[in-house]
């Protein structure tokens, strides 16, 4: 039997929703630089990670979530960059309910034997 890869995994700081570390999206601050969305999760900084869905978004900007996470405030240029980010990259595609998605490696078993 082969060997499964370890997959990372992180949650959304709005929702809480685990998920693979490249279904969310981190957003970061660099110490010397302003906060950047990164979405292939590399960039360096204290980062937090939201999830696709609209209302994750709207309470990470509004609700200072994404302040907590971040460990620092969101300046109102910071909150304008990430609804202008979200509008431009995130909102024309289609929602996946994440919560019903099943993990490839328990496609097919019975109920009991995960």
């Amino acid at each position: 039997m082969p060997k499964t890869r370890h997959i990372p995994t992180r949650s959304c700081v709005s929702c809480g929703l685990k998920l693979p570390k490249g279904q969310l999206i981190r957003i970061f601050r660099n110490p010397e630089g302003p906060l950047q969305v990164d979405p292939a999760g590399e960039g360096a900084g204290r980062g937090a990670y939201l999830c696709g869905a609209a209302s994750c978004w709207e309470r990470g900007v509004k609700k200072g979530v994404l302040e907590r996470g971040l460990k620092s405030p969101l300046s109102a240029a910071d909150k304008e960059y990430l609804r202008n980010f979200y509008q431009e990259n995130l909102q024309e595609k289609p929602q996946v309910n994440l919560q019903k998605t099943i993990p490839e490696n328990l496609v097919g078993l019975p109920s009991g034997e995960e």
